[in-house]
């Protein structure tokens, strides 16, 4: 059969083919062959950007380093100047892959990829994917995400999705007139997957519940769903379990690096989160940018080994994580993933909570009916916060004080609470829903 994804790669000038290959040798390494080569691949991007890259060069304050632990942290603020100013000799514009970053940390940029970069970045996701049966060049993709408005991003995205097998549901608009219309499509087409935004997904098996409706009875070529770009709690995997009727992965990934962690489905570490270590290095570091051992929580900051045309090395991604203490250099395991850096709750008491504390507990309470679709947190002073929501009927007293007990509980009494309902929630250009925001 004619591979439409990978020939339109090639077209491109990404060598789909040789990335391919090589992913395939690094995946056969020996676990001792896989450590050396990481240490190889870690020391020759450095001195490959110490060499050709201005921009990295100023930042490490000379061409020569010692050891690993000496080289900065990179962070989004440094990366918020001119592209050309941070490419690499030989690099430009128009010979690399240029997109920018969402912008859901609030903090967005331009980046840079080499083809090939690029194109091994197509090849662990294929690698990954395969895994559960899917094939880009084969199977057919529910996509749930956001598109361009403008005529001609609209019109060159779903010409994308055509070469990528994909048909995209736009998710600005959830209401339950849009969602039929998404059952009825999945009644009349042979989807192999869906992949997405979670929450959008999780509004979408909301949907199916309230209608009694498992999605595999009415799609049955579907075999799994990919959730992506959001926090994914355990009483919303198990929802989209039994409305789906398939298996459901969460992937971790980031549109300037490469997919970063991907559950396994090798026997004994199913469900384990792991860590690409064929293109990329990630360490977990404390505030002062000392490496964690595994176990602790604190900033995930990734090496990208093999991206020439701009450097993310020691990038500072904005998440806090901790790596599972059976974790190897070889073969590390995102253990838990615990929300974003500048997510953080300050507390009147001098406490600091992540953000997604005050949504977890709130979660719990505010679902036992199924009558709130989805809600977001906003901290507006330090004692007061905000709970936007989307329900079908308002809150009452007795759940409003449900809540406000359980926070007392988990993080601490006397804060202030205004529970606003809405028709829809405020989502990012691209279509994100940010769970939490603190404007102090």
């Amino acid at each position: 059969m004619f591979s439409i994804f990978d020939f339109s790669l090639q077209l491109n000038a990404f060598p789909i083919k040789k990335a391919k290959s090589d992913l395939d040798k690094i995946v056969a390494l020996s676990p001792q062959e896989k450590k050396q080569f990481i240490e190889n691949q870690k020391q020759a991007i450095v001195e490959f950007h110490l060499e050709n890259n201005a921009f990295y060069q100023k930042l490490v304050g000379s061409k020569d380093y010692k050891n690993w632990g000496d080289l900065p942290v990179l962070n989004k603020t440094n990366l918020q100047s001119p592209l050309e100013s941070r490419l690499s000799k030989g690099f430009t514009t128009k010979n690399s892959y240029i997109n920018k970053t969402s912008g859901s940390s609030g903090e967005p940029f331009i980046f840079a990829k080499d083809k090939y970069a690029h194109a091994l970045t197509w090849a662990s996701n294929m690698y990954r994917f395969s895994w559960f049966g899917i094939d880009f060049n084969r199977s057919l993709q529910a996509r749930f995400y956001g598109i361009p408005l403008d005529f001609i991003g609209y019109k060159k995205e779903r010409f994308k999705d055509f070469l990528s097998k994909r048909f995209r549901f736009p998710i600005f608009d959830l209401s339950d007139v849009v969602l039929e219309k998404m059952l009825k499509k999945f009644q009349n087409t042979k989807f192999d997957y869906l992949n997405g935004y979670t929450s959008s997904i999780v509004l979408f098996a909301k949907f199916l519940r309230k209608r009694n409706i498992i999605l595999k009875d009415i799609c049955p070529t579907l075999k799994v769903c990919m959730v992506t770009s959001e926090m994914l709690f355990e009483d919303d995997r198990k929802l989209l379990e039994t409305q789906f009727g398939i298996p459901i992965v969460n992937e971790y990934g980031a549109s300037e690096l490469d997919l970063i962690a991907f559950e396994s489905r090798s026997v004994g570490t199913e469900g384990e989160w792991q860590i690409n270590a064929e293109t990329l290095f990630v360490e977990i570091l404390d505030e002062n940018n000392q490496v964690l051992p595994y176990g602790s929580a604190g900033r995930i900051v990734i090496t990208s080994l093999f991206n020439k045309a701009h450097p993310f090395i020691r990038y500072d991604i904005g998440d806090i994580g901790i790596l599972d203490e059976k974790s190897t250099l070889e073969k590390p395991i995102l253990r838990q993933l615990i929300g974003r850096t500048n997510d953080i709750a300050f507390l009147p008491s001098g406490k600091k909570s992540p953000g997604l504390t005050f949504y977890y507990v709130t979660k719990s309470i505010i679902e036992d009916d199924g009558n709130v679709k989805e809600f977001v947190i906003k901290q507006r002073k330090i004692d007061s916060f905000e709970i936007e929501y989307v329900s079908e009927n308002e809150l009452d007293l007795a759940q409003i004080q449900k809540i406000e007990e359980a926070i007392a509980l988990y993080l601490e009494p006397n804060l202030h609470f205004e529970f606003i309902r809405k028709n829809t929630l405020e989502r990012t250009a691209r279509g994100k829903l940010k769970q939490f925001t603190s404007f102090l």
